[in-house]
């Protein structure tokens, strides 16, 4: 029997500061640290480093989520210049706030210069005034988004020239160069609920589901798998969780209830139970004071962790 090894990335600290999840070390950090970060990455083993994605955080909202959203292509793109073999990913680009075209064009120009290393993780947004502040359409995001995978699986493959028509863009006889190093960029389809797993199991080449615990990922991977094999899709998908904080070691100060921490092999055993579940990639999430800590953890995780995961 083939086991399967299950991957690992990292949402990068800095490019985006919710309070649901920053450190409050991140607060005084910038480009060094994002730079310290993806080389330990590179270097690691880490599948991915991944970047948030909002134009403009409403002052209602600024409380909670901060206004401190990196755009994931520039930031990627300065990223992917001083890492070799880490993938790139875009956790999620909220596409439906951009036309196709202009979405295409960053996203293929990163990969062109990362040598072939993006991976277009999109959602569907849930900020309203966001929306309505670039003309882009909020009620209406679920189709939008579906669209514009459509018009950017066109947009994103071999051809100079593509034609695409839809209900809410067509274009054609419009050439951009350079092209995509891959011929298929992979998209990752973000986001829990029916309507986005939905989407995931018809139109992505892999799914992020948005934080749900352990206990609810088998029922909606089941469903997942069952809606693509309904749909006709053959290709595999790359299912994907994000776990549970972690600390590589027993911590000397508080980490958090919710926190895993312990020695590698028990961190190990518990995260083998999303591999089990048919989870291919995990998202993880180190508990830290500053940027040496985090690396730490991540050098950790790698040489310690990783090696007993599949």
């Amino acid at each position: 029997m083939v086991t399967r090894t299950l991957t690992y990335g990292i949402q990068l600290p800095v490019q985006s500061q919710s309070t649901m999840y920053a450190e409050p070390w991140e607060a005084g950090a910038g480009a060094a640290e994002l730079l310290d970060v993806a080389r330990t990455a590179d270097r690691a083993g880490f599948d991915y480093v991944a970047c948030c994605d909002h134009v403009a955080i409403p002052r209602r909202l600024a409380g909670p989520m901060s206004t401190i959203w990196y755009d994931p292509v520039a930031t990627l793109s300065f990223l992917a210049a001083a890492t070799e073999r880490v993938r790139l990913l875009s956790h999620v680009a909220v596409v439906g706030l951009r036309h196709p075209l202009v979405t295409a064009k960053g996203y293929a120009t990163l990969d062109h210069l990362s040598g072939g290393r993006l991976v277009l993780g999109v959602g569907a947004g849930h900020v309203r005034e966001e929306f309505e502040a670039v003309g882009a359409d909020f009620d209406g995001r679920g189709p939008l988004l579906d669209e514009t995978i459509d018009a950017l699986r066109a947009l994103l493959g071999p051809e100079e020239f593509p034609d695409f028509t839809g209900e809410r863009f067509s274009f054609g006889g419009l050439g951009q160069r350079p092209r995509p190093a891959q011929e298929r960029v992979p998209v990752w389809v973000g986001g829990s609920s029916p309507a986005a797993v939905r989407r995931a199991a018809v139109r992505g080449d892999g799914w992020l589901p948005q934080g749900d615990p352990r206990t609810e990922l088998p029922a909606k991977i089941a469903t997942l798998k069952r809606l693509r094999e309904e749909a006709g899709v053959t290709e595999p998908i790359t299912v994907g969780a994000i776990v549970e904080p972690l600390y590589v070691g027993e911590a000397a100060w508080e980490v958090g209830r919710r926190t895993l921490s312990g020695k590698p092999d028990a961190l190990a055993e518990s995260l083998r139970a999303y591999r089990e579940m048919g989870v291919d990639q995990i998202q993880v999430r180190f508990r830290s004071r500053g940027v040496d800590e985090l690396t730490d953890q991540m050098r950790a995780f790698g040489a310690e962790v990783a090696p007993h995961l599949g």
